[in-house]
């Protein structure tokens, strides 16, 4: 309850400050619309069902780039963390493709994939795997050694150590992994949907911003991206908690 009072509180205040900002600087509102113009535009954008439509896209691309992604590092981490050998090997193609732009990679991406929804969750995964398997390498190094000790003089595989003791002591460093990727996760899927795309909430921009000059639409898609990022990210943190602190 005090987390949701200071979220409100923070919220209000923030709203009071942008509202202060429009009516001093006395903008147009097609440079800074007052937060009640945002507000009646989402309500068309509603009703009209041209914001449910994009933010259905956008969701799907999140969920499924984020779920393809996360696996693939946590699978990855795991490796690299158990294996100096196979870190020396693919550490450098993971920082290379990570030190590429996805903005400058997801045109190619998107013709090799067809352009269609698997290019833009590939896009997606690819922005999400880097932090995902960097923290789960980490988490899976920092076990105890004494522990891994013991268990592997009790006769432990290499499968039950992982299983037992260092996946367990990992989960920590994992969510701070896993909570960078799923707000990345929004951010692949916005740059997904620019590089080529029908539908979503980075479409919506570009139409709002380029093709209406309808900037209050643009705000409305901006907020709406903004709180699927605020519910995946508090979904991890309440996962992480019946996981991790009990």
């Amino acid at each position: 309850m005090r987390r949701v009072g200071a979220g409100v509180v923070s919220l209000a205040v923030f709203l009071v400050a942008w509202k202060l900002v429009t009516v001093v600087g006395g903008y147009p509102e097609y440079i800074l619309p007052a937060p009640e113009v945002v507000g009646e535009r989402a309500v068309r954008a509603i009703g009209s069902g041209v914001l449910w439509e994009h933010t259905g896209v956008t969701l799907l691309e999140i969920i499924l780039g984020f779920a393809v992604g996360a696996f693939t590092a946590l699978v990855a981490g795991i490796a690299l963390g158990k294996s100096v050998l196979i870190e020396r090997v693919l550490s450098p193609y993971i920082v290379a493709a990570q030190a590429v732009p996805i903005l400058a990679l997801a045109p190619l991406l998107d013709i090799w994939f067809g352009g269609g929804l698997l290019a833009r969750v590939v896009i997606c995964a690819l922005i999400v795997f880097f932090p995902i398997a960097i923290a789960t390498m980490v988490g899976i190094r920092s076990a105890d050694p004494l522990l891994a000790e013991m268990l592997r003089s009790l006769g432990a595989t290499g499968a039950q150590r992982t299983r037992l003791l260092e996946i367990p002591s990992a989960l920590p460093v994992i969510f701070g992994g896993l909570r960078v990727g799923v707000t990345l996760a929004v951010i692949g899927a916005v740059v997904a949907e620019w590089a080529g795309a029908s539908t979503g909430l980075g479409v919506l921009i570009n139409i709002a911003n380029q093709g209406l000059f309808d900037t209050p639409l643009m705000f409305v898609a901006l907020a709406t991206l903004a709180t699927i990022g605020l519910a995946f990210h508090g979904l991890v943190v309440l996962v992480e908690q019946r996981l991790v602190t009990q």
